[in-house]
């Protein structure tokens, strides 16, 4: 590479990325975001032919940001303004790259929910959690999970194995998106937002009233809260966190407290036993080790 493009990488690299090898210059490039697996596109870069300046980014966590060499570049206004409109020009292409692979992600989710049947009772996952199919069918085996977003658009799918493994249907949208685990979603009274579709399930069952939407993740829980106080203004709000007291910050009581405080909600952690395992972090794992009596 040349000096431009690998101080160019070097900048990706700083801010948590990995690139790819080679940066083609004039070349939008897509790679994994930031902690996700190979298959990942979150990540994007582009260097400008001139190697005056480059962008890049993070969809999945919201990183957008404009590179400059190290040397000081001093243009008449109309460069200047030239090089302002490639980097508007060049984030747009990579916004536009970005809805185009979670469009063809929802059209391969449609198909496989479509054909998809309804999740046998004594599926491996199901049994070792203690709860019921709910809203689950079945895919070569895992279960597979409608992930959508407040309009019903159906955007993404998650799969999880007998053994419990997870992943989420490769280029869907996630960041706003959930999997409504029960409830009616006309006018409830109360909605409940978690991370997982497990713990979702064992909220459902314990609180048959509510309407219980889980968000996949702790960083998803904010955008689905904010917009879900948007849509039912006067109903009860509840963030049902994870408690991952073994994790430095805790990120999910973190999380979710954040979430509560930007959408004017209730927090609601699981309150354990003082013989209780700290490996258990969510409400789930609660229901379970006191169903086993261990309590």
């Amino acid at each position: 590479m040349t000096d431009v493009s690998t101080d160019f990488h070097d900048a990706i690299r700083a801010a948590g990325l990995e690139p790819p090898d080679y940066i083609e210059p004039g070349r939008l490039h897509r790679f994994p975001g930031y902690g996700k697996g190979p298959s990942n596109r979150a990540g994007w870069c582009k260097l400008f032919d001139d190697g005056r300046a480059g962008c890049f980014g993070d969809w999945s966590s919201g990183l957008s940001t404009t590179w400059f060499p190290k040397q000081n570049w001093s243009g008449a206004w109309r460069e200047k303004a030239s090089l302002a409109a490639q980097i508007e020009a060049a984030k747009s292409q990579a916004a536009r790259s970005q809805k185009n692979r979670h469009l063809e992600a929802a059209n391969r989710a449609r198909k496989i929910w479509g054909a998809a049947s309804s999740a046998p009772t004594d599926h491996a996952y199901l049994a070792a959690k203690g709860i019921a199919p709910h809203n689950a069918r079945i895919h070569n085996g895992w279960l597979v999970l409608p992930v959508t977003d407040f309009r019903g658009f159906l955007s993404s799918l998650q799969f999880i194995a007998p053994d419990g493994r997870k992943r989420l249907l490769s280029g869907g949208r996630k960041q706003g998106c959930f999997i409504a685990v029960e409830g009616n979603d006309g006018e409830p009274q109360r909605v409940i937002i978690c991370e997982g579709w497990a713990t979702g399930c064992t909220l459902a069952e314990d609180d048959p009233g509510a309407l219980v939407l889980a968000a996949i993740d702790a960083g998803n829980l904010l955008p689905v809260a904010t917009e879900a106080r948007c849509r039912w203004p006067s109903a009860e709000l509840v963030i049902a966190g994870d408690d991952d007291r073994l994790s430095p910050g805790n990120p999910g009581a973190t999380r979710a407290v954040a979430a509560a405080i930007a959408s004017d909600a209730l927090v609601a952690l699981p309150e354990w036993p003082a013989d209780a395992p700290e490996s258990l972090t969510d409400f789930n794992d609660l229901a379970q080790w006191l169903k086993r009596g261990d309590a």
